[in-house]
């Protein structure tokens, strides 16, 4: 073999060496790919390396790497680039970038191309124009536009800020939704939830469990269900919705609520309390204005006002409950040598402000078990302890039926102290003879002690029937007396009351036989015991029991057969023995 041919040969030898050596070098050579999605492309890197390690084909990027997929780009100090997988390895300074609006860095990160999805672990901080949300560990779907987080996550925008240990964001439609522990931050309050949504575009907080709204002056929004808008700052609740203040809880199936307004209203088992004083209001709908104090219930609304062992009710078409303000605070006193001028008084309606004051009307109705009453409409100052009671008012206290133009109910430490009967004053007594003793006069003043009444003074055109009795069967006369004004004194055990007339009385006593029809009664006699409020009248749904359910009779089985019954038998006798007869044929 001549020497040319043979160094001809030798070449030919080393080519597949050279060619293999070259090939895994060459950064134009494309990654395999077995999904729909097209390979990630390599941009550039400062320093490449390729090879198999394993049965792996694998590229090793170092310095300034790049990637890009379709609209995304990756960004990296570092990678391992696996070709047949078409995954990604990512080191340091890691940057994924999504249509030029979603950017998401982190220490590490792992992206499939296949799958269209990555994973970016440590200092993962993830933005689009609207938020920032920053978390340990978050998992990207790129193909869904959907990332998620479980290792507790903040987010922040312009408005608020919101944590919680689970979330998932739709870069699409711009909503979180977040999970466990979610403390979200406002501007004016704060809301605390186990499951909300939250959208980035309309800045609406959506709930979907037990949900606290507290803002800077300790008024606490509760609900399970609901919305609340941090830009309008209007909440929709939907489900057991309340309104608690220091001082006040306003609660229903249903609340709308406006801060800038401080406007809210409650329907479907609305229910408000007033704490410092135990009263309950209950009804269908209820409104609430937070800077006047005031709140108005209507829809068979009923109070409750629990007074030690006594609770009063009252009912009515609507309820209307006004809260005291703290009082004005004193004028300076004077200093010596210097004389000030004296203050005029302050207007009513100032003076009403100090006040706590309940409003019913129309058809208002009271019921205690010691006092029933109705009238057209009443005003109770919470603070005094005074009932007033308007348009010819009937109260009935255990015997005793009331009536006049208008009246006034005083209470002390919960128990009636005083009745007031204004104009047209009338008291009807029913004895146990069906007799009716009567009190009359231009004004009344009745006197209670431990709710028993122990006075009445007639003020005015007093005018008294008295019927005698000897015992509770017999009776013995009737007395009659007619005077300027009066005083009757009861004293427990006797029937008929101490009489002590003031001016000009004109007395009589008239014997069983002597008397007539006519004399039986006072000019304006009306017994209107019907009319009495009952304790379900008042009560109503609000507060009464609801009936409890029958309990079903289980069937008896066909097959069982009810025992006989045993016969009695006599002492010292023995019982008769059963004996079968036999069948007929």
């Amino acid at each position: 073999m001549s020497f040319p041919k043979s160094v001809f040969l030798f070449f030919l030898l080393l080519v597949p060496l050279f060619s293999w050596a070259q090939r895994p070098a060459t950064p134009a050579a494309k990654p395999a790919t077995t999904g729909k999605n097209p390979p990630v492309e390599l941009l550039g890197t400062d320093e490449f390396v390729g090879g198999e390690f394993n049965g792996v084909k694998i590229r090793k990027l170092l310095g300034n790497v790049r990637f890009k997929q379709g609209t995304t780009l990756l960004f990296c100090d570092s990678a391992y680039q696996y070709l047949e997988r078409n995954t990604i390895d990512a080191f340091s300074n890691v940057r994924i970038v999504q249509n030029d609006t979603v950017t998401i860095t982190g220490d590490k990160g792992f992206y499939d191309g296949n799958a269209r999805t990555a994973r970016m672990t440590g200092n993962v901080v993830m933005r689009d124009p609207r938020m920032t949300l920053t978390t340990s560990l978050l998992d990207y779907d790129l193909s869904k536009n959907l990332a998620y987080y479980s290792t507790g996550g903040h987010l922040q925008d312009p408005e608020n800020t919101l944590d919680s240990q689970f979330g998932y964001y739709n870069t699409d439609s711009k909503v979180f939704s977040f999970r466990r522990n979610v403390h979200v931050v406002t501007k004016s309050n704060e809301i605390r939830s186990d499951t909300l949504q939250y959208n980035t575009l309309s800045k609406v907080v959506y709930f979907f469990g037990p949900t606290r709204i507290i803002d800077k002056l300790n008024r606490t929004l509760y609900a399970e269900n609901g919305t609340y808008n941090t830009l309008t700052k209007v909440a929709d609740f939907q489900k057991n919705a309340k309104i608690e203040t220091p001082d006040y809880l306003l609660g229903g199936d249903k609340l709308v609520y406006d801060e800038n307004t401080s406007y809210g209203i409650a329907t479907g088992h609305v229910s408000m309390t007033s704490k410092k004083d135990n009263l309950v209001i209950r009804g269908d709908v209820g409104r609430y204005w937070r800077a006047l104090g005031k709140a108005k219930v209507y829809g068979s609304p009923v109070m409750r006002n629990i007074s030690g062992k006594d609770t009063l009710y009252v009912a009515g078409d609507t309820l209307i409950s006004v809260e005291g303000r703290p009082a004005p605070p004193p004028p300076p006193k004077p200093k010596p040598g210097i004389r000030f001028q004296t203050t005029a008084p302050l207007p009513p309606t100032q003076k009403q402000l100090n006040a706590s004051v309940l409003y019913v009307y129309p058809r208002a109705k009271i019921f205690r078990n010691d006092l029933q009453g109705a009238c057209d409409s009443l005003t109770y100052d919470r603070q005094d302890s005074v009932i007033y009671l308007n348009k010819k008012p009937i109260l009935w206290q255990e015997q005793n039926q009331l009536t006049s133009d208008s009246m006034e109910i005083r209470l002390r430490n919960g128990k009636i102290d005083q009745m007031r009967l204004y104009a047209n004053a009338f008291s009807i007594a029913e004895d146990t003879l069906l007799n009716y003793n009567q009190v009359k006069g231009r004004n009344m003043v009745a006197y209670f002690t431990d709710s028993k009444l122990k006075k009445i003074t007639v003020l005015g055109n007093a005018e008294s029937l008295y019927f005698a009795l000897d015992g509770d069967t017999a009776l013995t006369g009737m007395n009659k007396a007619v005077g300027a004004s009066m005083a009757l004194r009861f004293t427990e055990g006797k029937k008929a009351p101490k009489v002590t007339y003031y001016t000009n009385p004109d007395a009589s006593f008239i014997p069983p036989h002597e008397l007539k029809d006519e004399d039986r009664k006072l000019k304006g006699f009306q017994w209107r015991a019907t009319e009495r409020p009952t304790r379900q009248q008042v009560l109503g749904r609000q507060f009464g029991k609801p009936a409890k359910p029958k309990a079903k009779a289980k069937p008896k089985s066909k097959k069982q057969k009810t025992a006989p019954k045993a016969r009695p038998v006599a002492p010292n006798r023995k019982a008769p023995v059963a004996t079968s007869k036999p069948a007929s044929r």
